[in-house]
């Protein structure tokens, strides 16, 4: 038992560590490039697609709000170095990626898996950590890795398609990403961040997910996460739009 608590405090602490670098390397490079003149100049653009994220705006955007739902058929404007951040902070601790947890965190207690965490409140506990801080170290990773090239990390929706071909643009930007000359490219920094995060994670996860096997399997269901998050992006507007479309039309 007191091999077991040690263990956890060992692997909470190299992953609080771990993130806490990955995070302000990702904030000051955000940083250093909102200094240079050209990304100012993209600031400036992308306030036209999202209001208030210029930097020189008092009534900017917190960088706990969302970025609002961008399409393929609006004029490409590269993301900001805040806009960056704030996609960073809200694919993480959204309350949307929260609750997601929830139910895969208590799926895997209720399979007690992995065994080592155990069938209760405090595996549940270990897991749901475990999740979240795999998703920090993944989402730092695409948004800093990604800023070095140009990558853009935010999902583009294609409302004005059929459903076939809603559904092919979330496969498609599961794997593909935007770049700052507009064009669709392999999201490399997605790639790294993905498998990456997971392989590394064998170092501090229990001893029967420790293993290149289980590390594959991560990385897959990371990529069919990701796949989920974009179906989301995808139909989520038109859902909300409907739901308050009819409480606005209906009887007082």
């Amino acid at each position: 038992m007191f091999e077991k608590r040690r263990c956890g405090r060992a692997y909470w602490g190299v992953q609080g560590v771990l993130c806490t670098v990955v995070l302000v390397a990702a904030t000051s490079f955000a940083s250093a490039q909102s200094s240079t003149p050209d990304v100012s100049n993209q600031g400036q653009q992308a306030t036209q697609s999202d209001p208030g994220d210029d930097s020189g705006n008092p009534s900017r955007p917190s960088l706990l709000t969302p970025l609002k739902p961008v399409t393929q058929e609006a004029p490409y404007t590269p993301i900001t170095p805040r806009q960056r951040l704030r996609w960073f902070i809200t694919d993480t601790i959204g309350p949307y990626h929260l609750m997601g947890g929830l139910f895969t965190s208590g799926f895997g207690t209720a399979l007690d898996r992995p065994k080592e965490y155990g069938p209760h409140w405090g595996g549940f506990a270990d897991r749901y950590g475990m999740r979240l801080t795999g998703i920090v170290t993944g989402n730092a990773m695409e948004a800093s890795v990604g800023a070095l090239w140009g990558e853009d990390p935010r999902y583009f929706r294609a409302p004005d398609q059929k459903f076939k071909a809603r559904v092919a643009n979330i496969v498609r930007l599961t794997f593909l990403a935007r770049h700052e000359d507009g064009s669709f490219e392999p999201a490399y920094a997605r790639y790294i961040a993905v498998s990456g995060n997971n392989f590394l994670s064998n170092q501090w996860r229990v001893q029967s997910e420790a293993n290149t096997h289980d590390a594959i399997v991560r990385t897959a269901e990371g990529f069919g996460g990701r796949m989920a998050a974009n179906a989301f992006e995808e139909f989520w507007p038109d859902v909300k739009s409907r739901i308050f479309h009819r409480r606005s039309s209906g009887p007082d």
